[in-house]
């Protein structure tokens, strides 16, 4: 989806065309039978009761669906976005930055969990967890969790590190067990930390958490090193740290470095149980609500 009006204006208004959009996609894909519905019917299985059998679905869609009873649908939902000075990446006009994308897509998820009733909760963080809402599904809660939102996309902070561990096992021991954990990160940690940061997965998943990981990416730049062959001055947003270089003497090396973190990275979600979704800024927000709705069906 191309957004067509600056995210100052109204990050709610676009995040409900980007739900509204995604799921008229779905209706037309096929993974028809697979969306909005999810919350309040499931597919029927041999054994379950006729009685229970949606027939105005069924003639719609010539599939059979049994109502959902709310104690089956209930879902908690904690979204947790890294707003460290590294998500400000790129500082270009033209296109969203990690933060902005995020929040995008956050919102985007909220208006998702809102329309199945669920409850969300938001944690925002950088070195420490500044902002951690309760799980409600109420309307004003959802009202609420948007603004923080919406001003979260006015940040501009300098030399904010992330640490991602001590926000996720924060989350860890407040949310409710069988939560499912969105986290929205760069995965730009400290590399003093990094070990921590997956014992702090490994702590979501003892408690019962079922967690994605949504790395975020700009592919061009930050994975293919895509920088025209001269000079520049590279500065690391976090730590202020700078370096001048020409791209091309270090272009292989750097590839093959950032492969090896990625691989990294993939492999401890892997053995950790965490579902690990590399998420380019060049592709749409709604392959991010792809990602989700394909956890939670598995969870339903």
């Amino acid at each position: 989806m191309i957004l067509q009006q600056p995210l100052t204006d109204n990050l709610e208004l676009i995040a409900r065309q980007v739900v509204e959009g995604f799921i008229l996609g779905l209706h037309k894909s096929p993974f028809h039978g697979f969306s909005v519905e999810f919350a309040e019917h499931r597919l029927y299985n041999q054994g379950d009761p006729l009685r229970h059998i949606d027939w105005r679905v069924y003639g719609r869609t010539d599939k059979l669906f049994v109502k959902r009873f709310e104690e089956e649908t209930n879902l908690r939902c904690c979204l947790v976005v890294d707003t460290s000075s590294s998500m400000q990446f790129p500082r270009d006009s033209k296109k969203l930055n990690k933060l902005q994308f995020s929040c995008v897509a956050a919102a985007s998820l909220l208006q998702l969990l809102k329309r199945q009733l669920d409850a969300a909760s938001l944690a925002l963080f950088d070195e420490s967890v500044y902002y951690f809402s309760d799980c409600r599904s109420a309307n004003s809660h959802y009202r609420m969790l948007m603004n923080e939102l919406q001003r979260t996309l006015d940040i501009n902070t300098e030399k904010k590190v992330t640490n991602a561990a001590k926000a996720l096992h924060l989350v860890a021991e407040q949310m409710h067990k069988r939560s499912l954990i969105v986290v929205f990160s760069d995965m730009m940690d400290d590399s003093d930390n990094i070990e921590e940061m997956f014992s702090a997965l490994q702590h979501l998943r003892y408690n019962k958490h079922e967690v994605i990981l949504l790395h975020i990416v700009d592919g061009a730049q930050e994975l293919d090193f895509e920088f025209e062959n001269r000079p520049y001055e590279f500065v690391d947003m976090e730590s202020g740290e700078r370096i001048k270089l020409q791209p091309q003497q270090i272009k292989e090396q750097y590839i093959s470095k950032m492969r090896h973190f990625q691989q990294m990275i993939e492999s401890r979600c892997h053995q950790y149980q965490v579902d690990r979704i590399a998420v380019d800024l060049s592709r749409p927000v709604e392959e991010v609500l792809h990602a989700f709705l394909i956890k939670r069906n598995k969870l339903m």
